[in-house]
């Protein structure tokens, strides 16, 4: 029996499947990147989290329009913990897309010959080099000294860690022949020998030994006397850069052997790679020496090997599109059942949870799994089918089961399996509750949803507290000091409701905030002094804070980027009505925007209750600002851009993508509000439509131009 079913390819899922994927997957990404990136004390490995995101990604291309809360795909890390100054980065340091078998692996290089308009038989070379267990690090040379270290974070803003580095062997503090600013990037990890003797010394010390050499190596690196860095066995392995002030290459094989040649250790098994078949080959060697290389691995990164390339490939929200980590297989265990608990998310969607019997699963103590929902538990998929068991009995999961748990993409992991011979024979079948925990209102599962939600909306806490943990989170307001530890807090003290609250915390509660144990008039003033300053913030950042459902990150910088400010952004939802009217047709005519996204948005807006807190936010801030385009210089900033027909010059995902990096807002349809309209060979309808309307068209040498106008010298 396999208790986690097979799973549907993303293009083979329909909408109810998706519906339900979504939501499985945000629980188990939700509260990873804190656990991994800030506590260093990850339940999971970097194969599940990367698999869940992986799989995440690709339901939302595939589906647009269910594009969730808070989405993990537009996420990267978390940020910086407190302790450390923050450092922001001049290149942001992005995470990686996954591969998970050898199918992923050509559809990888498919893509990347269909963006840039490759046939299959054109030469595409690649390197391949061993994915290191451990933490991210930044080091910055200038006139080669070595001025500044810091770790990924959220991958935009990291932690600086400089003191600490410069304790770490493997990290040269001059260089000679170096660019003049050169930031080298790679991971801080600890071998297996290394890992085993410091959790000897831990133990004996009567201090709490660390889960695995990835955990060891972050909490090493993070300790804010730098001392203790220096007494623990770190190593580096260089392998990228981030900002460089000339290039040190044309090739990512010949950076690295530069890289090598300023005396940073880099990996030996890197190789460069002329097919996909030798790419696949390399990793079949890499994993079958993995046991012996004496530290973890988690799979091979492969990239593009010309950087001219690598260039006009580019980046996605958070991944590069050039390169791709093919993971390893996961590993199982068995445990005990003890408990089934319910957990209610932001959105108010009941989740089942398998308390475990804590379990080692590749190197992690595992004490919690995802149950998805209540057909999972039952043996069922969504459709009815059998999962587990006969075709016509199925096997559901009990409290007090002895179960297999498999850990593969997930971030908690999954139940794989029941072993029946060891079934407890008080064992009951699980019943679903019908109503919240949280607050006692019935818990309903519309027709076609997967998942049960509580009906309570704001007087249900578990809703109230994750929105506003949603509301200070990264992406969203980011008041320092603000964390979701704060906000709980407060709102069990019932001094923040809605976020409108937060911005009369100083009015309302400063003297009693002053008293709380821990704070006193110095951290009080911090606070008070950061949400004022957020007071001015971004359009996205107000749009992706309000938590309406189906909208990530980047689908509010997306709506930022088409409305421009608040002002047109609230006139146009407000006006817009569900499926009619021309306002929702402009929204849903958005490139990106789907009628799934579009609804949610209109019905926030026209819910009273949610209405009347998005009001009030607004009125405590004193400027929402404005939308800037990406290249404030470029011809076509904030404008609207159609393409159509065929591009010969360039493909029509990296035309799409230049349009975007100089500021456009790219849609599918011409309206009267589109502003150019791009025709290649071919056009038909949305051309002459154009013509009919009075948009200007060009053709694609005309684009090129502005391209090209836009990119500069």
């Amino acid at each position: 029996m396999n208790g986690s079913g097979p799973q549907t390819k993303v293009e083979d899922l329909d909408r109810a499947e998706a519906v339900a994927e979504v939501s499985r997957l945000t629980l188990l990404l939700k509260k990873a990147n804190i656990a991994y990136h800030q506590q260093d004390a990850p339940q999971i490995t970097d194969a599940e989290y990367d698999l869940a995101k992986r799989r995440l990604a690709a339901i939302e291309v595939h589906f647009p329009d269910m594009e969730q809360d808070d989405s993990p795909t537009s996420q990267v890390g978390a940020a910086p913990r407190e302790g450390f100054g923050k450092v922001r980065h001049a290149v942001k340091m992005l995470s990686l897309g996954n591969a998970f078998d050898d199918a992923d692996v050509v559809d990888f290089d498919k893509r990347i010959r269909a963006f840039l308009g490759m046939t299959d038989s054109a030469l595409l070379g690649y390197t391949a080099e061993p994915k290191i267990d451990g933490l991210s690090l930044s080091l910055r040379y200038e006139q080669g000294k070595l001025v500044l270290a810091a770790t990924r974070g959220d991958g935009e803003t990291g932690e600086n860690v400089t003191q600490n580095a410069l304790t770490l062997a493997d990290i040269p503090t001059k260089l000679t022949g170096a660019p003049d600013i050169l930031e080298v990037r790679g991971e801080v990890f600890m071998g297996h020998a290394d890992f085993a003797e410091l959790n000897k010394k831990q133990m004996a010390k009567g201090e709490k030994p660390f889960a695995n050499p990835r955990n060891g190596a972050a909490g090493s690196m993070r300790q804010l006397d730098a001392s203790v860095t220096a007494a623990r066995p770190l190593k580096f392995f260089a392998y990228a850069w981030g900002e460089i002030s000339s290039e040190i290459s044309d090739t990512q094989i010949g950076a690295i052997a530069r890289l090598a040649e300023l005396g940073f250790q880099t990996n030996p098994l890197t190789k460069a790679c002329e097919s996909v078949t030798d790419m696949l080959g390399h990793y079949g060697k890499i994993e079958a020496s993995r046991a012996d290389l004496g530290y973890d691995i988690d799979g091979v990164v492969y990239k593009v090997n010309d950087l001219a390339l690598q260039a006009r490939l580019g980046f996605r929200s958070t991944t590069p599109r050039w390169a791709i980590a093919h993971k390893f297989p996961a590993e199982t265990a068995w445990t005990r059942l003890e408990a089934i608990d319910i957990q209610v998310g932001r959105t108010g969607a009941l989740s089942p949870v398998a308390r475990l019997t804590p379990v080692t699963v590749g190197g992690v103590v595992v004490s919690n799994a995802t149950l998805h929902n209540e057909d999972y538990i039952a043996g069922l998929d969504n459709k009815g089918e059998v999962i587990r068991g006969g075709p016509d009995s199925p096997v559901d999961i009990r409290e007090g089961d002895l179960v297999q748990v498999y850990r593969a993409g997930d971030v908690i992991p999954k139940i794989r399996d029941v072993d029946l011979t060891k079934r407890p024979e008080n064992a009951r079948p699980y019943e679903f509750r019908t109503t919240c925990p949280e607050c006692g209102s019935d818990a309903i599962r519309e027709d076609g949803d997967a998942v049960r939600r509580c009906s309570g909306g704001i007087i249900c806490p578990a809703q109230a507290i994750e929105k506003l943990r949603h509301f200070v989170s990264r992406g969203a307001f980011d008041i320092e000091g603000l964390g979701a530890r704060q906000v709980e807090a407060f709102y069990q003290k019932d001094w923040i409701k809605t976020p409108a609250d937060i911005f009369s915390l100083e009015k309302d509660h400063g003297d009693e905030i002053r008293r709380l144990d821990g704070w006193g008039e110095k951290s009080a003033l911090n606070l008070f002094a950061a949400i004022n300053a957020r007071r001015d913030i971004s359009l996205a950042r107000v749009i992706f804070a309000l938590g309406i459902r189906h909208v990530g990150a980047s689908s509010a910088s997306l709506l930022a980027r088409s409305y421009g400010s608040w002002e047109a952004f609230e006139e146009a939802i407000s006006k817009s009505e569900i499926g009619t009217g021309a306002e929702w047709e402009n929204l849903v005519a958005i490139d990106g925007v789907g009628a799934v996204m579009a609804a949610s948005l209109v019905a926030a807006f026209h819910q009273k209750s949610e209405r009347e807190a998005i009001d009030r936010l607004v009125k405590a801030l004193t400027n929402v600002e404005d939308a800037k385009a990406v290249a404030s210089t470029s011809p076509i900033a904030g404008k609207i851009v159609v393409f159509t027909g065929t591009l010969e010059r360039m493909t029509r995902a990296e035309a799409k993508a230049r349009a975007e990096a100089m500021g456009a807002k790219v849609a599918g349809s011409v309206s009267k509000k589109t502003d150019l309209v791009v025709a290649g060979p071919g056009a038909g309808s949305k051309a002459r439509k154009a013509a009919e309307l009075g948009v200007e068209v060009i053709d694609e040498d005309g684009w090129f131009e502005l391209a090209s106008e836009a990119a500069g010298p």
